[in-house]
């Protein structure tokens, strides 16, 4: 989903709840791995990785000028001969500290996979009791929930999917905290960094 249609969208969801969630989630976010110097890790479920989210978020850090954004994507199959930024298994989260940031992504049981196994829920409570904000996005049913410092919630048959909530997560947290009578000129800039990122030649991507 790209800036105009993360606009788009935006619109048709004005006078809701969600523009509001998504934009407090995503401030935080932001506002946890800029103040740290990054230290944003990122995981999904045994059967769901969040390779879009991963993918926008290197976009994200790389349009808005904060490389902080840029997460390192934590899997649940990694192996060494793996690329390298393919390659971080879940031991990565037993070795977080104070400052850095976990984002899970948990769909739920009824999602593109099934609910967070043991493993992963002892993880991520490591990583909270060593001092890293651990903030989750998904269903709110498991665990994973109660023990994150900030929480994204979009319950089954909710308006939106979790993927859409991505987009709109990762739009938001791109963008340069301005005042909202600004909102317009905002959006040129990002429609102006989106064409030069179109024409420019692809790096490598996940």
């Amino acid at each position: 989903m790209d800036a105009v249609r993360v606009a788009l969208l935006r619109e048709v969801l004005a006078g809701t709840e969600w523009l509001g969630a998504t934009r407090r989630f995503a401030g935080t976010l932001r506002t946890s791995a800029v103040a740290h110097g990054g230290g944003l890790l990122l995981v999904g479920t045994r059967e769901y990785e969040p390779w879009h989210l991963a993918a926008h978020l290197v976009d994200e850090a790389a349009w808005s000028g904060t490389p902080e954004l840029e997460p390192t994507l934590v899997r649940h199959d990694a192996r060494a001969s793996d690329p390298a930024h393919l390659a971080v298994g879940l031991g990565r989260l037993a070795a977080a500290r104070r400052g850095e940031t976990l984002l899970v992504v948990e769909p739920g049981a009824d999602g593109p996979g099934p609910g967070p196994e043991a493993p992963l829920l002892e993880r991520v409570y490591d990583a909270r009791r060593a001092g890293a904000t651990v903030l989750v996005l998904g269903t709110g049913e498991g665990e994973l929930t109660e023990i994150s410092h900030e929480r994204l919630i979009v319950p089954r048959g909710a308006e939106l999917d979790l993927d859409t909530v991505q987009h709109l997560v990762s739009a938001a947290a791109g963008e340069n905290p301005l005042p909202s009578r600004r909102g317009r000129r905002r959006l040129r800039d990002r429609l102006s960094r989106l064409a030069d990122a179109l024409t420019a030649p692809p790096p490598p991507r996940w």
